[in-house]
């Protein structure tokens, strides 16, 4: 459950268990893209912006032990006619980065 930190910004926690390894006891690179995904999409749709993921960067710094108590975060970093760009981290409570993301989102018009 991801929460607003102010107009730009979302936080949440989350801990990976045995289910989310791909090596043993660690956790499948899939699945942070997944959370930080999520987290740059989340902070767009909680600030009533409807956008889809139109390109997406990872960076993979260490390997991701299963039980790790994380924090996500994710924030809109500017907007321009359309689109947004954001960027994402994913954190262990004592601050250790274990990934990064950016992406562009490009802003979804209602269907007529």
């Amino acid at each position: 459950k991801f929460t607003k930190i102010g107009d730009k910004k979302v936080k949440a926690t989350f801990k990976p268990k045995d289910v989310h390894q791909g090596y043993d006891g660690i956790m499948h690179g899939g699945l942070i893209s997944t959370l930080l995904d999520e987290a740059m999409a989340k902070v767009l749709t909680l600030n009533n912006i409807p956008a889809l993921t139109a390109r997406m960067n990872i960076r993979f710094k260490h390997p991701l032990p299963i039980e790790t108590d994380l924090v996500v975060t994710a924030e809109i970093i500017k907007n321009k006619t359309g689109l947004y760009f954001t960027e994402a981290e994913v954190r262990s409570k004592d601050g250790k980065i274990y990934a990064s993301g950016e992406a562009k989102f490009m802003q979804v018009k209602e269907a007529k």
